[in-house]
C-alpha cells in the first residue's frame, strides 16, 4: 500500500456504504418538509442520523461488522476534512476542527444512543439541543425526524450486514406529511 493513500480509501464497500448514506442525508425532504435547516451544521445533524441508524444496526451484529463500522467511522472523517477544505478552512487548521467535528459527532452518537431508549420525544430534545438556538427546528419537526430515525433503525434491522456492506442499503420513505411510509 502506498504510504500516501489514505486508509479509508482502500474498501470499496464502505464507500458505496457511505454514498448511500450521504445520498439519503441530501434528499431535500429533510430541509423542506421537516424543517431541518439547510446549513453546514443541519447537513451535518442528518448524515450522523443516517450514520447512528446504520451503526446501531452494525453493533447488533458484533464482531464480524465491526470492520465495517470502522471503515464507515474512516469515510466520515475524511469526508468532514474534505468539507472543511472546501469551505475554505486552512490546511493548518484542519486538523484541529476536524477532531472537533468528530468530537461533536461522537457525541452526538452517545446522546442518541441513550435518547433511542427513551423515545420520539428524547430523540427530538437531542436533535433540538444540537443546532444553535437560531436553528431550532419546530418540535413537530424535531419529533418528524425522530420518528424517521425510529423507522430507520427498524427498517435496517431487517436488512443483512452483506447488503449493508454492498452499499444496499434501504431507508424508509419519508412522506410530506412527516411520517414515513411503508
Amino acid at each position: 500500500m502506498n504510504p500516501f493513500t489514505p486508509f479509508k480509501a482502500s474498501n470499496p464497500e464502505a464507500a458505496k456504504l457511505y454514498g448511500a448514506i450521504v445520498a439519503q442525508a441530501r434528499l431535500p425532504v429533510f430541509y423542506q418538509a421537516l424543517g431541518v435547516p439547510d446549513t453546514l451544521e443541519g447537513r451535518f445533524l442528518v448524515l450522523s442520523l443516517h450514520l447512528f441508524a446504520v451503526h446501531r444496526r452494525l453493533k447488533a451484529e458484533g464482531e464480524p461488522a465491526r470492520g465495517i463500522a470502522q471503515d464507515l467511522a474512516d469515510r466520515f472523517t475524511a469526508d468532514m476534512e474534505t468539507v472543511l477544505r472546501e469551505i475554505g478552512v486552512g490546511d493548518l487548521s484542519v486538523p484541529r476542527k476536524v477532531r472537533k467535528v468528530a468530537a461533536a459527532h461522537a457525541a452526538l452518537l452517545e446522546d442518541l444512543e441513550r435518547a433511542y431508549a427513551s423515545g420520539d420525544v428524547a430523540i427530538a430534545a437531542s436533535l433540538e439541543s444540537t443546532l444553535h438556538s437560531d436553528q431550532h427546528q419546530s418540535g413537530a419537526s424535531s419529533l418528524r425526524l425522530a420518528h424517521h430515525v425510529r423507522e430507520s433503525v427498524s427498517a435496517l434491522a431487517a436488512q443483512s450486514v452483506a447488503a449493508l456492506a454492498a452499499g444496499e442499503v434501504k431507508f424508509p420513505e419519508i412522506g410530506s406529511g412527516g411520517g414515513s411510509k411503508d
